[in-house]
């Protein structure tokens, strides 16, 4: 397939100006580009699309996008309104959904190319990144919320109940039969109060304690527990890169995050009310860094931790709103668990995101690695 012609500026007299290829030049851009020719067929791509449409290059290039998105996908009135008018047009917020393709809050841009009649270049940005960062600094302040109110339940709500608990067992050794059923019952509301109470304490600012984690070994854990508890009967899915460096982390607090998303995912399938299956992945992606508050630093965030369901999907008015403390769907839920995992990985200095529709949620958690210094595996 030849190459879509570009311009190639001619360098000032008196100047030795390098000239630099123009495919080379796109494939050092970040965001995916893509060629159209007058055909509707993919003249050219650049290296970040390989990755963006899960196919190398040599497969893109020639194939017609129809076969990639439906043919009255919105993309192709923004390709036609480009060639009919001559003019730059840009839709945001696009779906990209196909047979081998599924992509979200996507900003298409297309413009003509002088060079080259009838063909469109169209640049494709992902902002579910930015998404995930807004979402991310208000899973911090509902967190930081909670933070207080564990503080003050902690100190103000323990010290009582253990007055109250102690003054029930007492009651329960020298009060007739009828009045010791009252006393059971005060001293079993005090423990569920202390129990809440605990929950909440473990939203507390303590720092945690880390080291060099084998994330295989929390999740192979993980899905152990699950399948003799909770998850039994469910069909569970690992997908490993056994490649991958150390988490540094808090190996209990990555148990009980992931443990909570899998019970989630389970409880999800049983309320649909047919089998399911759970996938375990993991892999290396690159590009992902978070700027640390309070620093110039910014920590990478490339091991990547995805839990993945099949069950009926989350309702999107409840999604954006998932990790907000005392929001839940269950009728026993407390409403702390994604709340709690949202904090722990923030803890981390990760991110956490949830993408869901009908048939697949899929929770996906970017983790840092072991860095030199921070010491050995």
């Amino acid at each position: 397939m030849a190459r879509t012609p570009m311009l190639r500026p001619t360098p000032p007299e008196g100047r030795d100006v390098a000239l630099v290829d123009s495919a080379a030049i796109l494939d050092a851009l970040l965001l995916p580009v893509v060629v159209l020719g007058p055909d509707g067929i993919i003249a050219h791509v650049n290296a970040a699309a390989e990755p963006f449409f899960g196919m190398s290059r040599s497969h893109l290039c020639g194939e017609a996008m129809t076969s990639i998105l439906p043919p009255d996908h919105p993309l192709f009135l923004l390709v036609q309104k480009v060639r009919d008018q001559g003019v730059t047009v840009i839709e945001h917020e696009l779906t990209l959904r196909g047979p081998r393709l599924d992509r979200s809050g996507i900003t298409v841009q297309g413009t003509t190319l002088p060079d080259a009649p009838g063909s469109v270049l169209l640049t494709l940005h992902d902002s579910s990144a930015a998404r995930a960062l807004d979402r991310q600094l208000t899973f911090r302040s509902a967190a930081r919320s909670v933070s207080g109110m564990a503080a003050i339940l902690a100190h103000e709500v323990k010290n009582p109940l253990s007055g109250i608990r102690g003054a029930a067992q007492l009651l329960e050794t020298s009060v007739g039969h009828a009045d010791r059923e009252l006393a059971v019952l005060i001293r079993d509301e005090a423990d569920r109060i202390k129990g809440i109470v605990e929950r909440m304490e473990m939203f507390s600012e303590k720092p945690i304690e880390r080291r060099a984690v084998n994330i295989h070994r929390v999740l192979e854990h993980v899905r152990l527990l699950a399948q003799k508890g909770f998850a039994a009967g469910l069909h569970f899915t690992e997908d490993y890169d056994p490649s991958l460096p150390p988490v540094w982390g808090n190996r209990d607090q990555l148990i009980q995050v992931l443990l909570n998303l899998v019970k989630n995912a389970a409880e999800s399938i049983a309320d649909s009310g047919r089998g399911g299956d759970i996938m375990l992945s993991t892999s290396y992606r690159q590009g992902v860094r978070l700027a640390v508050p309070g620093t110039v630093r910014r920590m990478h965030l490339p091991l990547v931790v995805t839990v993945r369901d099949n069950g009926p999907g989350i309702p999107e008015s409840i999604l954006p709103h998932l990790f907000e403390p005392f929001l839940t769907t269950k009728t026993t839920g407390s409403g702390l668990g994604l709340a709690l995992a949202g904090k722990i990985i923030d803890d981390h200095g990760g991110i956490i995101e949830i993408e869901s529709r009908p048939g697949r949620t899929e929770v996906v958690l970017h983790l840092p690695v072991v860095t030199e210094d921070q010491g050995p595996p």
